[in-house]
Parts: C-alpha cells; sequence; structure tokens
C-alpha cells in the first residue's frame, strides 16, 4: 500500500512540474524537421545494427513485387509515425547482416528485424531532440507485408521522406507528424 501512495504522489508531482514548465515542440519544430538528424540516425542505426555504411539516394524507389513495411507510432508531445518499407529481398539481406542467418523468404524472423531496424530509428531520431527524448513515446513496431498494399496516413503537418541504400540493400525511411502539443 505504501508503494502506491508514494507512486501516485511521484506521479503526482511530475505532472505537476511538466505543466508548469510549459514545454511545447512547436518552438523545437525546425530542429524536428531537419533531415539531418533523420540521416543521421540511419546511418548510426545501420553502422551499429548491420555493420554496414549507409547513404541517402538522389529519388524515390519503384515499389517491387513484394515488399516489407515497418510502422512505429509516436505518443506524447508528438502524435505521428516512423515508416520503414523495403524491398522483400533488401529486408532478407537485412535481417540476414543482423542474424549472420541466410532467408530464402520473409519469415517471421525477417519481419522482426525489420520492426527492430524502424523501432531503432524512430528512437534514435526522436532522442535527437531533448522535448521529445522526454516527452514521446514509441508504439510496439507493426510490420505488413506482401504485394499490392497501401499504407494511408491522413495529411501530416509535417514529412520527411528519404530513399538510403546500403550496399545492394535499398529502403525508404519516413517521419509523418500529425499533430504537435
Amino acid at each position: 500500500m505504501l508503494l502506491n501512495g508514494v507512486r501516485s504522489a511521484t506521479v503526482s508531482r511530475q505532472n505537476s512540474e511538466e505543466r508548469s514548465m510549459g514545454v511545447s515542440l512547436r518552438e523545437s519544430v525546425e530542429q524536428i524537421a531537419d533531415p539531418r538528424n533523420l540521416d543521421a540516425s540511419v546511418e548510426e542505426v545501420f553502422q551499429m545494427m548491420l555493420g554496414t555504411e549507409c547513404r541517402r539516394g538522389d529519388s524515390l524507389l519503384g515499389r517491387g513485387p513484394e515488399s516489407v513495411t515497418a510502422v512505429v507510432g509516436f505518443g506524447g508531445m508528438l502524435s505521428g509515425a516512423c515508416v520503414f518499407w523495403c524491398p522483400a529481398t533488401a529486408a532478407r539481406t537485412m535481417a540476414a547482416q543482423m542474424t549472420g542467418m541466410e532467408f530464402a523468404e520473409v519469415d517471421e524472423t525477417v519481419k522482426d528485424a525489420i520492426g527492430e531496424i524502424c523501432n531503432m530509428l524512430a528512437g534514435s531520431w526522436k532522442g535527437r531532440i531533448p522535448e521529445l527524448a522526454a516527452h514521446c513515446g514509441l508504439s510496439v513496431p507493426a510490420v505488413i507485408t506482401g504485394r499490392d498494399y497501401n499504407l494511408h496516413v491522413q495529411a501530416p503537418e509535417f514529412q520527411l521522406h528519404h530513399s538510403y541504400s546500403s550496399g545492394e540493400a535499398v529502403f525508404e525511411v519516413t517521419i509523418m507528424c500529425d499533430g504537435l502539443e
């Protein structure tokens, strides 16, 4: 019982302090929308998780016959999502680099690997903005696979969308924001 009372008092004090600080992301929107933060996050995650160099491409990719998309939602002071898209062949290559195993198809391990890449990208990107790091949570990754599917998102307040390559693997990363506090 005592712990519940301590926890309640702590949560109440934290909520009160947050309201009195007047934290607002509106003042940091240039930093949030800065494409260099996304580029740095992609480079960091691919170097750390896959041991490969990564660079931004000049044009968007054409959609192939089969692809893998992972989505991690943002909640809190910023609502939106980080979306990671790649062809199935690139997903299998990336999963092989992460696990040291070869994959003939997009199985659960490949889906988990792509979901984890998206999760790490979202966390790295939000960690570059102090207000987001402290006041924005991440959802569990959702992974979509198949052919001829569309991911529909209502008109975002802002969006960063870039193509990248890492060796032979190509992919796209999108950060969408549909609301800022």
